[in-house]
Parts: C-alpha cells; sequence; structure tokens
C-alpha cells in the first residue's frame, strides 16, 4: 500500500468516525469500532472493490458497534449533547424546549429498526441526498428512498403512540 492509499484511507476512517459520533455513539465506543475496522480493511483489502470503500467501512463499523451492543447491553445513544452546543447561544427556555423535543425524537428513533434509525439519521440530521445515502450505505437509490418512505411511517406510529400513552 502506498503513501497516498495511507492518507485516502484516514480520510474515511475520519468520516466513519464522525458518522458514528454524529449517530450518539459514545467517544470511546467510535473509536473501537474504526479501529477495528482499519484492522479489517487491511486484512481483507485486496478483496474490496476500491469504487465501494466508504460503504464498506461505514458498514464494517456499524455491524462492529452492533455487535458490541449485543454483548454488552450497553448503548446509549445521546443525540442531544451536540445539538445542546449548537444552540449555545439561544435563550435558556429555547435550549429547554429543543433538549424536549429531541429527547422525544431521541426515544422514538431508539424503537425504530437499526436500518431506519440509520436512514433517518443520514437524511434528517446529516441533510444527506438520496444519492449521498445511497453511496454510503451501497443500496440503489429506489430502495433509499422507499425505505425512508417506510422509515418516516413507522417513525409517526411510534411517535403518536408515546404521545397517546
Amino acid at each position: 500500500m502506498t503513501d497516498p492509499d495511507l492518507k485516502e484511507l484516514n480520510a474515511e476512517l475520519n468520516f466513519v468516525y464522525r458518522y458514528l459520533r454524529k449517530l450518539g455513539i459514545k467517544h470511546e465506543d467510535s473509536q473501537d469500532a474504526v479501529q477495528e475496522t482499519a484492522y479489517r480493511f487491511l486484512l481483507y483489502y485486496d478483496s474490496i472493490k476500491t469504487s465501494k470503500i466508504r460503504s464498506w467501512l461505514v458498514r464494517v463499523a456499524l455491524n462492529f458497534y452492533f455487535d458490541q451492543y449485543r454483548k454488552n447491553k450497553r448503548i446509549q445513544f445521546d443525540l442531544l449533547d451536540d445539538k445542546i452546543t449548537l444552540l449555545s447561544e439561544d435563550l435558556p427556555e429555547d435550549i429547554l424546549l429543543s433538549k424536549e423535543n429531541w429527547s422525544d425524537i431521541e426515544r422514538v428513533l431508539n424503537e425504530l429498526k437499526p436500518q431506519y434509525k440509520e436512514l433517518i439519521v443520514f437524511k434528517y440530521v446529516w441533510n444527506l441526498k438520496y444519492e449521498e445515502i445511497s453511496s454510503i450505505l451501497d443500496m440503489k437509490i429506489g430502495t433509499v428512498k422507499t425505505s425512508l418512505y417506510r422509515a418516516r411511517i413507522q417513525f409517526g406510529k411510534i411517535y403518536r403512540r408515546f404521545y397517546d400513552e
């Protein structure tokens, strides 16, 4: 592997780390997942299609993280902390309202299938386009749109159920 390949790998791994942090995964867990992903990439480098490196890295990192979660049962998605720091110029009342809204949204997201949660975070937290989501997840655009539609419907059902309680 040449130096430009290592620089490209480092850039892609930084993207994966930022993505995991945006999902609300703790710093230490994100680092572990990225480290394991880098290790597996170096092991299987020859068999990976170069045009799909980013989606492969994201998928491996997420699979590793979810495997660790199932083993340890200690998952804690906290999308709130990042949002609170972005709102630091707002009034305290606005911050509290935003925090309450995010806790409701986070509660609903945690009830969704991991794939649906992932799609909603990509689309509405990261504001990615369908093409970008398709590239990252290595899915057809039509599949992304259909799955995102189903995710929104499921999100709405769960959200309404929480408010009916």
